[in-house]
């Protein structure tokens, strides 16, 4: 017997979870609930994160949590309690398998069956932003190799779990070359351990192309955060619908297990919301915790009920369809074809064992760490770059000297256009001049002198190199 936690959230929360937990029991899955209140409710009490203390104390004590999807009100203050979750429990994975059920579901894509494995904590996820001048903001894209070889790690380990045959990486690295470069990097360090397993990388533009016009050419993909977010949605939609893809979030100790769609608040307390997201969700819970063969007597019935033609409204079609059901008719359906298999649909048979069990990440070795210079990011409101260097140039001296400035990460001195236009951001780089070295002194004195003359710097970026290769982007143009 597994204890696990459930939050019933918000919307149509209650009515698809209730009928979720009804196919679990009625499927005899072996688990008890402690129920904790997430979500609108707690966020309207003035708790702005959505839960409270005693929820989490349950969630980390459990480790495996079910959860029904919940409103965030409109406005700030308020943060995304899925975020929050993720990062505090450390879920580095985010699973979504998005399968066609053609001719049952509409879809252009009939053999479709693609899983897309996303990193769950970091990339522009973390959520770090600053307004730097009037008119330029910025957000930090952050990439780390433990995060990187994690979730590479496990989309490798979740192919070959369940009998996948390829996996493919989406990244940006041609542009992106220290960040997405370094999860490409890793993503090809790792498929040399996986030799069974075939291996490719796209670019994520040509990538998201060649997914939504032919995903039947895509088995297991593995990207970054953002990139995930976008496409496991897109995925999900061109199978058939959002609202029949569950998601696992999975991290070294604990995992969460939900539906992607949201709460739905207009469909609430009818009657006709389609459980089947969080179903499936709950299916992905069944297989982490061990319970194989109740998650595959689930499934079977749920396919089966499908192919019967009973469905739920967002689905339901003339021709097609044989009878359109409610929330807790469709879950009685699912209750009744408990034990059959589909014979149009493909059954499933999973296999039998634990959840991935990867091994924890360890670090390195730190490289040898040099400083070879320092941006200074200035706020000025001129548009000649000519005359913006005059006044920066003043800073030269000690062996370090202004080498280039950009705005928007194009070189626009030495050697600039005039045609390029600029903001009141500009990127203004320092390197030591020949025979000279850089200190972090130097970057001291920078910054007072950068005071006395009235240059108003907002951030500097040292620029190091690790074991003697340069780890920093050129300008545009450079």
């Amino acid at each position: 017997m597994t204890r696990i936690t459930v939050a019933k959230g918000d919307g149509i929360g209650p009515e698809i979870m209730d009928a979720t937990l009804a196919i679990l029991k009625a499927a005899g899955a072996e688990i008890e609930i402690d129920e904790i209140e997430v979500g609108e409710k707690v966020y309207l009490a003035g708790n702005t994160s959505g839960i409270a203390k005693e929820s989490w104390d349950v969630i980390r004590k459990n480790k495996v949590f079910l959860k029904a999807p919940i409103t965030t009100p409109q406005g700030g203050g308020y943060k995304s309690l899925n975020v929050t979750t993720r990062k505090f429990l450390g879920l580095y994975s985010n699973v979504r398998p998005c399968m066609s059920l053609h001719p049952f579901v509409s879809t252009k894509h009939p053999v479709m069956d693609v899983v897309i494995v996303r990193e769950n904590e970091e990339d522009l996820y973390a959520g770090i932003e600053h307004q730097q001048t009037d008119e330029v903001i910025q957000c930090l894209k952050l990439i780390s190799r433990p995060g990187c070889e994690k979730i590479v790690r496990y989309a490798f380990e979740y192919a070959k779990q369940y009998g996948r045959k390829k996996v493919t990486c989406f990244t940006k690295d041609n542009i992106m070359k220290q960040t997405d470069g370094l999860f490409h990097q890793v993503f090809d360090e790792i498929a040399v351990e996986y030799p069974e397993i075939e291996n490719e990388h796209w670019i994520i533009d040509i990538g998201a192309a060649k997914l939504a016009d032919t995903p039947e050419a895509f088995d297991v993909i593995v990207m970054p955060n953002l990139y995930g977010d976008v496409l496991s949605d897109i995925a999900a939609q061109i199978a058939g619908s959002v609202g029949l893809a569950g998601s696992a979030n999975i991290g070294e100790t604990c995992a969460m297990f939900e539906a992607i769609h949201g709460s739905a608040p207009r469909r609430a307390g009818q009657n006709m919301a389609n459980p089947s997201g969080l179903l499936q969700g709950a299916i992905m819970m069944l297989n982490h915790i061990g319970q194989t063969a109740v998650a595959e007597k689930v499934q079977n019935a749920w396919l089966k009920t499908i192919e019967s033609g009973i469905h739920t409204y967002d689905i339901y079609k003339e021709g097609v369809s044989t009878q359109k059901v409610g929330t807790k008719e469709f879950a009685e359906a699912v209750i009744s074809h408990l034990g059959q298999v589909p014979t149009q649909l493909k059954p499933v048979q999973y296999a039998k064992g634990k959840a991935l069990q990867l091994p924890k990440y360890q670090r390195k070795a730190p490289a040898a760490k040099t400083l070879e210079g320092v941006d200074l990011f200035v706020h000025w409101s001129g548009t000649d770059a000519n005359a913006l260097a005059a006044k920066v140039k003043k800073l030269d001296g000690n062996g370090v000297a202004l080498s280039m400035i950009t705005n928007r990460g194009i070189k626009v001195w030495p050697d600039g256009f005039e045609e390029t236009f600029c903001t009141d951001h500009w990127r203004c780089r320092f390197k030591p001049t020949a025979g000279s070295t850089i200190t972090k002194s130097h970057i001291v004195k920078l910054l007072e002198s950068s005071e006395a003359l009235e240059i108003d710097v907002v951030k500097t970026e040292n620029l190091y190199a690790f074991n003697g290769k340069s780890a920093y982007s050129l300008g545009q143009g450079q």
